[in-house]
């Protein structure tokens, strides 16, 4: 009898859990399970890119939605927003001319987000470059053939000199550098104003903007209608993403991103390294500023800086602070502005419109950061958990 239990048992042997070889849990009501919400120590990129591109494709959605709601046909959203913006030769250009301070600007957030410091001054950053460039062309600095250059050196020190203050003021005093760059915006914005309606008016015609610029204070022309402003914005690109993934200022960044404490403790010179990183910030805003007034405007306008700065953080939440993907980030939001100006005319959408689904893609990109950062781990009857 025994010998017959004992082939029994070995025909039909008990179910196990083939990766911890121990009996199966019990099935457990949907209702009674219960959840722990746990930090995720690591996840592979690709399960991070799978989740971003998730998000992206829920945040491009609701802008579908939006827009089909604001009276776009369905069946043209892809014609407008593929064909007509990138197969188009002319509004293709218009797209690297509009990307060319976008790109800018987004690796200006970006750098300055690497270090944990939170740089929402981008547009006052962008408007203090573009003042120092005028300035070089106003009062005529430097013989003619090196003008150019002169008001690119202007306008980076300027906007670096413009963030320097909130710097040393988080890192010597502690003050929340959200509010000191959010305010010197508005100081910087209210200077601006001051000139082009004073002393910087232009005198021909009156109009609350400078002097245009000459010729040789204009950025040239690379050929075929694209301006050489997307040239210097690759190259600013590539330096960066050389700084950040090549370079021993890259790795401390990195270990200043993780934790600045444990840097610190590692031997890191983590004030340097962020002064560094946010000073780069401030002088790739300021080159944003060149970049409008001498590439695109011809001169200083009034406001040629709005909606830049929020543009500038969707690039870099978008590019999770990667310079090469900030690059490509930049030239599709530089295509939903052209789109968006498209749309305005032919299907009478708002411009309010396009910054509505810059936010839908912003908020869905955002909320994907706590799905790469946390997990849910089931916890069985017996107190055991498992991964949900």
């Amino acid at each position: 009898m025994a010998d017959a239990s004992l082939a029994v048992a070995m025909a039909h042997p008990p179910k196990t859990d083939m990766k911890t070889n121990a009996p199966p849990r019990p099935h457990q009501p949907l209702a009674s399970r219960r959840y722990a919400l746990e930090i995720r120590q690591h996840m592979a990129w690709r399960w991070q890119a799978l989740i971003l591109a998730i998000a992206l494709l829920v945040g491009l959605a609701i802008s579908a939605a939006i827009l089909v709601a604001a009276g776009v046909p369905a069946g043209e959203l892809a014609n407008e927003f593929v064909v007509q913006t990138f197969l188009d030769g002319q509004n293709f250009r218009a797209v690297l001319f509009q990307a060319a301070p976008m790109i800018l600007v987004g690796l200006a957030g970006s750098m300055a987000f690497r270090a944990r410091f939170w740089n929402l001054g981008l547009e006052g950053q962008m408007i203090w470059g573009a003042i120092g460039a005028t300035a070089v062309s106003m009062w005529q600095i430097g013989p003619e053939n090196l003008r150019l250059p002169l008001m690119f050196v202007a306008a980076v020190g300027c906007g670096l000199l413009w963030v320097l203050g909130p710097a040393w003021l988080k890192l010597k005093l502690g003050v929340n550098e959200i509010i000191s760059t959010l305010m010197l915006n508005y100081m910087a914005a209210n200077f601006l104003l001051h000139l082009v309606y004073g002393s910087w008016k232009d005198p021909k015609d009156n109009f609350p903007y400078s002097p245009q610029f000459r010729v040789f204070e204009r950025l040239p022309e690379l050929g075929a209608g694209v301006g050489s402003a997307i040239l210097l914005a690759g190259i600013v690109a590539l330096a960066a993403w050389w700084l950040v993934g090549v370079s021993r200022a890259g790795l401390y960044l990195r270990f200043v991103d993780a934790s600045p404490r444990v840097a610190h403790a590692a031997g890191v010179p983590v004030r340097r390294t962020i002064y560094g990183a946010v000073l780069l910030s401030g002088a790739m805003a300021g080159l944003a500023g060149f970049a409008v007034a001498s590439g695109q405007e011809g001169r200083l306008t009034q406001a040629f800086y709005q909606g830049y700065g929020f543009s500038g953080i969707l690039i870099a939440f978008l590019a999770r602070n990667n310079p090469l993907a900030a690059t490509v980030v930049a030239l599709l939001v530089a295509a939903l502005f052209v789109t968006g100006r498209s749309l305005q005319v032919f299907y009478q959408v708002p411009f309010s419109m396009v910054q509505l689904i810059q936010a839908a893609i912003v908020v869905c990109v955002a909320s994907s950061d706590f799905f790469i950062r946390h997990r849910l781990r089931r916890i069985g009857a017996d107190g055991a958990k498992a991964a949900a």
